[in-house]
Protein backbone atom coordinates (compact mmCIF):
# COMPACT_ATOMS: atom_id res chain seq x y z
CA UNK A 1 0.00 0.00 0.00
CA UNK A 2 1.23 3.52 -1.13
CA UNK A 3 0.99 6.35 1.32
CA UNK A 4 0.84 9.76 -0.01
CA UNK A 5 3.16 12.00 2.83
CA UNK A 6 3.45 16.21 3.01
CA UNK A 7 6.81 15.84 5.58
CA UNK A 8 7.91 19.10 8.00
CA UNK A 9 9.64 20.27 4.75
CA UNK A 10 6.62 20.88 2.87
CA UNK A 11 7.85 18.77 0.29
CA UNK A 12 5.34 16.68 -1.22
CA UNK A 13 6.91 12.78 -1.62
CA UNK A 14 5.38 9.08 -2.31
CA UNK A 15 6.15 6.84 0.30
CA UNK A 16 5.93 3.10 -0.22
CA UNK A 17 3.96 1.53 3.24
CA UNK A 18 7.19 -0.84 3.00
CA UNK A 19 9.65 2.29 3.51
CA UNK A 20 7.27 3.53 6.16
CA UNK A 21 7.09 0.80 8.16
CA UNK A 22 11.20 0.09 8.17
CA UNK A 23 11.09 3.53 9.28
CA UNK A 24 9.73 2.55 12.29
CA UNK A 25 7.46 5.56 11.54
CA UNK A 26 3.20 5.46 11.16
CA UNK A 27 0.21 7.65 11.87
CA UNK A 28 -1.86 5.26 13.23
CA UNK A 29 -0.60 2.72 11.35
CA UNK A 30 -1.43 4.67 8.13
CA UNK A 31 -5.35 4.58 8.42
CA UNK A 32 -5.66 6.52 4.99
CA UNK A 33 -3.38 6.22 2.64
CA UNK A 34 -4.16 9.64 0.97
CA UNK A 35 -3.30 11.13 4.43
CA UNK A 36 0.29 13.32 4.85
CA UNK A 37 2.36 11.53 6.82
CA UNK A 38 4.64 13.32 9.68
CA UNK A 39 7.43 11.01 11.56
CA UNK A 40 8.20 11.73 15.31
CA UNK A 41 6.79 12.45 18.62
CA UNK A 42 3.50 13.67 18.50
CA UNK A 43 2.93 16.36 20.52
CA UNK A 44 -0.83 16.71 21.69
CA UNK A 45 -3.63 14.33 21.39
CA UNK A 46 -7.34 15.03 20.38
CA UNK A 47 -9.89 13.32 22.05
CA UNK A 48 -13.46 13.63 20.94
CA UNK A 49 -15.48 13.00 23.62
CA UNK A 50 -19.69 12.65 25.14
CA UNK A 51 -20.73 14.77 27.29
CA UNK A 52 -22.37 13.96 30.79
CA UNK A 53 -25.07 15.79 32.56
CA UNK A 54 -23.12 17.32 35.56
CA UNK A 55 -19.84 17.11 34.39
CA UNK A 56 -19.14 20.72 33.71
CA UNK A 57 -20.98 22.23 30.86
CA UNK A 58 -22.51 18.72 30.13
CA UNK A 59 -21.85 18.45 26.41
CA UNK A 60 -20.02 16.86 23.94
CA UNK A 61 -16.32 18.52 23.25
CA UNK A 62 -13.27 17.85 21.45
CA UNK A 63 -10.31 18.19 24.27
CA UNK A 64 -6.93 18.31 23.38
CA UNK A 65 -3.75 16.95 25.67
CA UNK A 66 -0.34 17.61 25.92
CA UNK A 67 1.70 14.60 24.80
CA UNK A 68 5.04 15.28 24.57
CA UNK A 69 7.53 14.83 27.40
CA UNK A 70 9.90 17.43 26.58
CA UNK A 71 7.32 19.96 26.43
CA UNK A 72 5.81 22.18 29.87
CA UNK A 73 2.20 20.84 29.31
CA UNK A 74 2.87 16.82 29.06
CA UNK A 75 -0.25 15.00 30.28
CA UNK A 76 -2.08 17.96 30.74
CA UNK A 77 -5.10 19.15 29.54
CA UNK A 78 -4.25 22.33 27.41
CA UNK A 79 -7.66 23.30 26.34
CA UNK A 80 -11.56 21.71 25.35
CA UNK A 81 -14.07 23.10 22.71
CA UNK A 82 -17.37 22.35 23.08
CA UNK A 83 -19.98 21.78 20.81
CA UNK A 84 -22.90 22.33 22.55
CA UNK A 85 -25.31 19.19 24.01
CA UNK A 86 -24.91 15.63 23.28
CA UNK A 87 -25.01 14.07 20.40
CA UNK A 88 -23.18 10.62 20.75
CA UNK A 89 -19.88 11.77 20.14
CA UNK A 90 -18.02 8.85 18.99
CA UNK A 91 -15.77 9.01 16.12
CA UNK A 92 -13.99 11.32 13.94
CA UNK A 93 -10.94 11.96 11.19
CA UNK A 94 -8.89 14.22 9.69
CA UNK A 95 -8.76 15.32 6.27
CA UNK A 96 -6.00 14.37 3.34
CA UNK A 97 -4.17 17.74 4.18
CA UNK A 98 -4.34 16.96 7.65
CA UNK A 99 -5.96 20.81 8.65
CA UNK A 100 -9.55 19.68 9.79
CA UNK A 101 -11.14 16.73 12.27
CA UNK A 102 -14.62 15.72 11.12
CA UNK A 103 -16.47 14.35 14.11
CA UNK A 104 -19.88 13.05 14.55
CA UNK A 105 -22.53 12.60 16.72
CA UNK A 106 -24.27 8.79 16.31
CA UNK A 107 -27.69 10.02 17.96
CA UNK A 108 -28.80 13.04 15.72
CA UNK A 109 -26.18 12.91 13.17
CA UNK A 110 -24.61 16.05 13.83
CA UNK A 111 -21.20 16.80 12.12
CA UNK A 112 -18.49 19.27 13.28
CA UNK A 113 -15.54 20.15 11.82
CA UNK A 114 -12.51 21.57 13.90
CA UNK A 115 -9.35 23.12 12.41
CA UNK A 116 -6.45 21.64 14.12
CA UNK A 117 -4.08 23.28 12.15
CA UNK A 118 -3.69 27.08 13.01
CA UNK A 119 -3.43 26.55 16.55
CA UNK A 120 -3.21 22.63 17.25
CA UNK A 121 -2.78 23.21 20.90
CA UNK A 122 -6.61 25.33 20.26
CA UNK A 123 -8.36 23.88 17.77
CA UNK A 124 -11.41 25.70 16.75
CA UNK A 125 -14.94 24.56 15.71
CA UNK A 126 -15.52 26.41 11.84
CA UNK A 127 -17.89 23.98 10.72
CA UNK A 128 -21.22 22.16 11.57
CA UNK A 129 -23.18 19.70 9.44
CA UNK A 130 -27.19 19.70 10.72
CA UNK A 131 -28.44 18.35 7.16
CA UNK A 132 -26.48 15.18 7.13
CA UNK A 133 -30.06 13.19 7.32
CA UNK A 134 -31.81 15.49 4.53
CA UNK A 135 -28.76 15.73 2.41
CA UNK A 136 -27.87 12.10 2.44
CA UNK A 137 -31.09 10.73 1.65
CA UNK A 138 -31.79 9.24 4.95
CA UNK A 139 -28.76 8.02 5.95
CA UNK A 140 -28.69 8.11 10.17
CA UNK A 141 -25.30 7.57 12.52
CA UNK A 142 -21.89 8.53 10.35
CA UNK A 143 -19.25 6.74 12.10
CA UNK A 144 -16.19 6.62 10.10
CA UNK A 145 -14.28 9.46 9.04
CA UNK A 146 -11.97 8.52 6.50
CA UNK A 147 -9.68 10.96 4.18
CA UNK A 148 -10.19 10.41 0.41
CA UNK A 149 -7.88 13.11 -1.82
CA UNK A 150 -9.94 16.38 -1.33
CA UNK A 151 -13.25 14.83 0.15
CA UNK A 152 -14.28 12.40 3.47
CA UNK A 153 -15.37 9.11 2.91
CA UNK A 154 -17.98 9.12 5.84
CA UNK A 155 -19.39 5.02 6.88
CA UNK A 156 -23.09 5.16 8.60
CA UNK A 157 -24.92 2.61 10.84
CA UNK A 158 -28.34 3.43 10.31
CA UNK A 159 -31.15 4.83 8.61
CA UNK A 160 -34.20 7.18 9.10
CA UNK A 161 -37.26 4.71 7.33
CA UNK A 162 -36.63 2.16 10.13
CA UNK A 163 -33.72 2.98 12.40
CA UNK A 164 -32.18 -0.50 11.66
CA UNK A 165 -28.95 -1.39 10.51
CA UNK A 166 -29.60 -0.39 6.75
CA UNK A 167 -27.34 2.03 5.38
CA UNK A 168 -24.56 3.50 3.71
CA UNK A 169 -21.87 4.91 2.75
CA UNK A 170 -21.21 8.77 1.97
CA UNK A 171 -18.97 11.77 0.55
CA UNK A 172 -18.46 15.21 1.24
CA UNK A 173 -15.93 17.25 -0.23
CA UNK A 174 -13.53 19.05 2.21
CA UNK A 175 -15.46 21.96 2.46
CA UNK A 176 -18.73 20.69 3.62
CA UNK A 177 -20.91 19.99 0.54
CA UNK A 178 -22.36 16.63 -0.08
CA UNK A 179 -21.44 14.70 -3.28
CA UNK A 180 -22.76 11.21 -3.13
CA UNK A 181 -24.56 8.32 -1.15
CA UNK A 182 -23.72 4.79 -1.84
CA UNK A 183 -26.11 2.34 -0.16
CA UNK A 184 -24.56 -0.69 1.07
CA UNK A 185 -25.38 -3.85 -1.15
CA UNK A 186 -27.55 -6.15 -0.77
CA UNK A 187 -26.91 -9.34 1.44
CA UNK A 188 -24.56 -6.94 3.39
CA UNK A 189 -26.97 -3.74 4.14
CA UNK A 190 -25.06 -3.27 7.67
CA UNK A 191 -22.11 -0.94 7.91
CA UNK A 192 -19.19 0.24 9.81
CA UNK A 193 -15.81 0.41 8.97
CA UNK A 194 -14.41 1.59 5.45
CA UNK A 195 -10.75 1.08 5.00
CA UNK A 196 -8.64 1.22 1.64
CA UNK A 197 -5.92 -0.75 -0.02
CA UNK A 198 -4.64 2.14 -2.48
CA UNK A 199 -2.23 -0.53 -4.12
CA UNK A 200 -4.71 -3.28 -5.02
CA UNK A 201 -7.33 -0.47 -5.49
CA UNK A 202 -9.33 -2.35 -2.78
CA UNK A 203 -11.58 -0.96 -0.12
CA UNK A 204 -13.28 -3.25 2.93
CA UNK A 205 -16.58 -2.84 5.18
CA UNK A 206 -17.37 -4.02 7.88
CA UNK A 207 -21.08 -4.23 9.88
CA UNK A 208 -23.03 -3.22 13.35
CA UNK A 209 -25.94 -2.49 14.03
CA UNK A 210 -28.36 0.38 13.91
CA UNK A 211 -29.79 3.07 15.19
CA UNK A 212 -32.73 1.29 17.28
CA UNK A 213 -29.82 -1.21 18.66
CA UNK A 214 -26.82 1.25 19.48
CA UNK A 215 -28.76 3.58 21.38
CA UNK A 216 -30.50 1.07 23.60
CA UNK A 217 -29.09 0.07 27.04
CA UNK A 218 -26.50 -2.66 26.50
CA UNK A 219 -27.79 -4.90 29.60
CA UNK A 220 -31.55 -4.40 28.29
CA UNK A 221 -30.12 -5.27 24.61
CA UNK A 222 -28.17 -8.46 25.05
CA UNK A 223 -31.47 -9.49 26.86
CA UNK A 224 -33.96 -8.95 23.71
CA UNK A 225 -33.07 -11.99 21.69
CA UNK A 226 -35.16 -10.71 18.90
CA UNK A 227 -33.12 -7.27 19.05
CA UNK A 228 -29.99 -9.24 19.21
CA UNK A 229 -30.39 -10.96 15.40
CA UNK A 230 -29.91 -7.39 14.18
CA UNK A 231 -26.26 -7.64 14.34
CA UNK A 232 -24.18 -7.41 10.91
CA UNK A 233 -21.71 -10.69 9.50
CA UNK A 234 -20.64 -9.63 6.74
CA UNK A 235 -17.63 -8.00 5.06
CA UNK A 236 -18.16 -6.39 1.44
CA UNK A 237 -14.46 -6.10 -0.89
CA UNK A 238 -15.47 -2.96 -3.40
CA UNK A 239 -13.09 -1.89 -6.17
CA UNK A 240 -12.32 1.55 -4.37
CA UNK A 241 -12.31 3.63 -8.11
CA UNK A 242 -15.35 2.44 -9.31
CA UNK A 243 -17.02 2.68 -5.55
CA UNK A 244 -18.86 -1.44 -6.89
CA UNK A 245 -19.61 -3.64 -4.61
CA UNK A 246 -17.23 -6.99 -5.13
CA UNK A 247 -17.51 -9.63 -2.95
CA UNK A 248 -19.88 -10.12 0.38
CA UNK A 249 -17.71 -12.17 3.32
CA UNK A 250 -19.28 -13.83 5.62
CA UNK A 251 -17.89 -12.98 8.60
CA UNK A 252 -20.40 -14.53 12.02
CA UNK A 253 -20.35 -12.37 15.10
CA UNK A 254 -20.08 -8.68 14.50
CA UNK A 255 -16.76 -7.38 12.74
CA UNK A 256 -15.80 -4.01 13.35
CA UNK A 257 -12.31 -2.48 13.03
CA UNK A 258 -10.68 -2.73 9.59
CA UNK A 259 -6.86 -2.71 9.20
CA UNK A 260 -5.16 -3.30 5.90
CA UNK A 261 -1.10 -4.31 6.41
CA UNK A 262 0.96 -1.71 5.31
CA UNK A 263 3.61 -3.78 3.16
CA UNK A 264 2.46 -3.72 -0.38
CA UNK A 265 3.94 -7.27 -0.73
CA UNK A 266 1.10 -8.39 2.40
CA UNK A 267 -2.18 -8.37 0.68
CA UNK A 268 -4.59 -8.93 3.82
CA UNK A 269 -6.34 -7.32 6.65
CA UNK A 270 -7.33 -7.90 10.23
CA UNK A 271 -10.86 -7.33 11.92
CA UNK A 272 -12.34 -8.75 15.33
CA UNK A 273 -15.95 -9.60 16.24
CA UNK A 274 -17.52 -8.17 18.65
CA UNK A 275 -20.15 -10.89 19.58
CA UNK A 276 -18.08 -14.07 19.13
CA UNK A 277 -14.68 -13.16 20.35
CA UNK A 278 -12.68 -13.66 17.26
CA UNK A 279 -9.72 -12.38 15.28
CA UNK A 280 -10.01 -12.89 11.84
CA UNK A 281 -7.99 -12.12 8.44
CA UNK A 282 -8.88 -11.21 5.17
CA UNK A 283 -6.27 -12.62 2.40
CA UNK A 284 -6.51 -12.23 -1.12
CA UNK A 285 -6.21 -15.15 -3.33
CA UNK A 286 -4.24 -16.08 -6.22
CA UNK A 287 -7.27 -15.43 -8.54
CA UNK A 288 -7.21 -11.64 -6.60
CA UNK A 289 -10.47 -12.22 -5.22
CA UNK A 290 -10.42 -12.48 -1.07
CA UNK A 291 -11.59 -14.97 1.55
CA UNK A 292 -12.31 -14.40 4.98
CA UNK A 293 -10.85 -16.99 7.87
CA UNK A 294 -11.26 -17.37 11.59
CA UNK A 295 -7.24 -16.96 12.99
CA UNK A 296 -7.73 -16.93 16.95
CA UNK A 297 -9.92 -16.49 19.85
CA UNK A 298 -9.48 -13.27 21.50
CA UNK A 299 -9.60 -14.35 25.42
CA UNK A 300 -12.78 -16.61 26.16
CA UNK A 301 -15.28 -15.87 23.94
CA UNK A 302 -18.12 -17.45 26.08
CA UNK A 303 -17.43 -14.67 28.52
CA UNK A 304 -18.29 -12.11 25.32
CA UNK A 305 -14.98 -9.40 26.56
CA UNK A 306 -16.75 -8.03 23.12
CA UNK A 307 -13.57 -6.80 21.48
CA UNK A 308 -13.97 -3.24 20.24
CA UNK A 309 -11.05 -1.36 19.01
CA UNK A 310 -7.28 -3.04 16.82
CA UNK A 311 -4.00 -0.95 16.23
CA UNK A 312 -1.95 -2.69 13.31
CA UNK A 313 1.89 -2.22 13.87
CA UNK A 314 3.70 0.07 11.50
CA UNK A 315 5.82 -2.78 10.43
CA UNK A 316 2.87 -5.49 10.21
CA UNK A 317 3.75 -7.83 13.20
CA UNK A 318 1.95 -6.56 16.23
CA UNK A 319 -1.72 -6.19 16.62
CA UNK A 320 -2.69 -4.38 19.65
CA UNK A 321 -6.64 -5.53 20.42
CA UNK A 322 -8.84 -3.98 22.84
CA UNK A 323 -12.02 -5.94 24.50
CA UNK A 324 -14.27 -3.48 26.44
CA UNK A 325 -16.50 -5.91 28.86
CA UNK A 326 -13.37 -7.22 31.04
CA UNK A 327 -11.29 -3.84 30.42
CA UNK A 328 -7.95 -5.84 28.45
CA UNK A 329 -5.82 -5.33 25.60
CA UNK A 330 -3.91 -7.78 24.26
CA UNK A 331 -1.54 -8.37 21.78
CA UNK A 332 -0.88 -10.56 19.06
CA UNK A 333 2.38 -11.70 17.03
CA UNK A 334 1.24 -11.55 13.33
CA UNK A 335 4.35 -11.88 11.95
CA UNK A 336 2.46 -15.18 10.51
CA UNK A 337 -0.89 -13.34 9.74
CA UNK A 338 -2.35 -16.91 9.14
CA UNK A 339 -1.41 -17.95 12.69
CA UNK A 340 -1.54 -14.93 15.48
CA UNK A 341 0.58 -15.78 18.61
CA UNK A 342 -0.55 -14.44 22.12
CA UNK A 343 2.72 -12.16 23.28
CA UNK A 344 1.34 -10.42 25.82
CA UNK A 345 -2.02 -9.01 27.81
CA UNK A 346 -2.96 -6.20 30.55
CA UNK A 347 -6.01 -5.40 31.81
CA UNK A 348 -5.78 -1.49 31.25
CA UNK A 349 -9.54 -0.27 33.59
CA UNK A 350 -12.80 -1.70 34.27
CA UNK A 351 -13.86 -1.04 30.32
CA UNK A 352 -11.26 0.54 27.47
CA UNK A 353 -11.82 1.03 24.26
CA UNK A 354 -10.02 2.55 21.76
CA UNK A 355 -6.55 1.86 21.31
CA UNK A 356 -3.49 4.54 19.15
CA UNK A 357 -0.29 3.68 18.95
CA UNK A 358 2.51 6.09 18.55
CA UNK A 359 4.07 6.97 15.17
CA UNK A 360 7.12 5.41 15.93
CA UNK A 361 5.35 2.53 17.83
CA UNK A 362 6.82 3.23 20.86
CA UNK A 363 3.98 4.87 22.75
CA UNK A 364 0.19 3.53 22.75
CA UNK A 365 -3.06 4.97 24.19
CA UNK A 366 -6.35 3.92 25.58
CA UNK A 367 -9.48 5.91 26.33
CA UNK A 368 -12.35 4.24 28.23
CA UNK A 369 -15.84 5.32 26.36
CA UNK A 370 -17.90 2.83 23.82
CA UNK A 371 -21.22 3.99 24.04
CA UNK A 372 -23.38 5.83 26.54
CA UNK A 373 -25.80 3.26 27.29
CA UNK A 374 -23.25 0.54 27.20
CA UNK A 375 -20.28 2.00 29.42
CA UNK A 376 -20.56 1.15 33.12
CA UNK A 377 -22.11 -2.15 32.26
CA UNK A 378 -19.78 -3.90 33.99
CA UNK A 379 -20.18 -1.98 37.03
CA UNK A 380 -17.73 0.65 37.34
CA UNK A 381 -17.75 3.40 34.64
CA UNK A 382 -14.23 5.25 34.84
CA UNK A 383 -13.54 7.42 32.26
CA UNK A 384 -10.09 7.84 30.93
CA UNK A 385 -7.23 8.43 28.72
CA UNK A 386 -4.24 6.33 29.72
CA UNK A 387 -0.77 6.10 27.98
CA UNK A 388 1.86 3.36 27.53
CA UNK A 389 5.11 2.84 26.34
CA UNK A 390 5.86 -0.50 24.55
CA UNK A 391 9.26 -2.12 24.01
CA UNK A 392 8.06 -5.09 21.80
CA UNK A 393 7.74 -7.48 25.26
CA UNK A 394 5.07 -5.53 27.91
CA UNK A 395 3.08 -1.99 28.04
CA UNK A 396 4.66 0.35 31.15
CA UNK A 397 2.43 3.12 32.47
CA UNK A 398 3.46 6.67 32.04
CA UNK A 399 0.70 9.00 32.76
CA UNK A 400 -3.42 9.23 32.92
CA UNK A 401 -6.05 11.52 32.61
CA UNK A 402 -9.41 11.21 34.45
CA UNK A 403 -12.09 12.09 32.92
CA UNK A 404 -14.73 11.63 35.48
CA UNK A 405 -12.23 13.81 38.01
CA UNK A 406 -11.86 16.31 35.15
CA UNK A 407 -15.36 16.95 34.68
CA UNK A 408 -15.11 16.26 31.19
CA UNK A 409 -17.28 13.45 30.08
CA UNK A 410 -16.39 10.05 28.23
CA UNK A 411 -13.43 9.89 25.87
CA UNK A 412 -13.34 7.76 22.65
CA UNK A 413 -11.63 8.79 19.54
CA UNK A 414 -8.19 9.87 19.54
CA UNK A 415 -6.04 11.61 16.58
CA UNK A 416 -2.50 13.11 17.03
CA UNK A 417 -1.00 16.14 16.02
CA UNK A 418 2.34 18.17 15.87
CA UNK A 419 2.70 21.94 16.76
CA UNK A 420 5.22 22.21 14.17
CA UNK A 421 3.43 20.44 11.24
CA UNK A 422 1.81 23.75 10.06
CA UNK A 423 3.64 26.31 12.18
CA UNK A 424 4.54 27.24 15.83
CA UNK A 425 1.61 28.68 17.73
CA UNK A 426 1.49 30.38 20.97
CA UNK A 427 2.78 28.85 24.35
CA UNK A 428 0.67 26.08 25.78
CA UNK A 429 -2.06 27.51 28.55
CA UNK A 430 -2.60 23.66 30.74
CA UNK A 431 -5.70 23.72 32.88
CA UNK A 432 -5.58 20.25 34.21
CA UNK A 433 -2.73 18.35 35.99
CA UNK A 434 -2.31 14.57 34.77
CA UNK A 435 -2.64 11.32 37.44
CA UNK A 436 0.06 8.87 38.09
CA UNK A 437 -1.15 5.83 35.52
CA UNK A 438 -2.16 2.45 37.09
Amino acid sequence: MYCTGRIHSGLLVVVAGLALASAGHADETCQSPFMPKIAGQEDVVHIWTLGVEGWGDGSDKLVTIGANPARPDYGQVVSSVSVGGRHEAHHGGLTDDRRHLWVGGLDDSMIYIFDVASDPLHPRLVQTIDDFVEKTGGVVGPHGFYALPGRMLISALSNAADRGGRTALVEYANDGRFIRTIWMPAGAEYGYDARVNAHLNRMLTSSFTGHANYMRDLGELLGDAESMKNFGTTMVVWDFHARKPLQILEVPGTPLEIRWALDPTHEYAFTSTALTSKLWGVFRKEDGSFEAVELADIGNPADVPLPVDISLSADDTTLFVDSFMDGMTRVFDVSDPRAPRLIHERKIGAQVNMVSQSWDGKRVYYTSSLLAGWDGTGGDDEQYLRVFTWDGKELAPTFEVDFRAAKLGRPHIMRFGQIDFWGEPAPASPTHAPTAAR
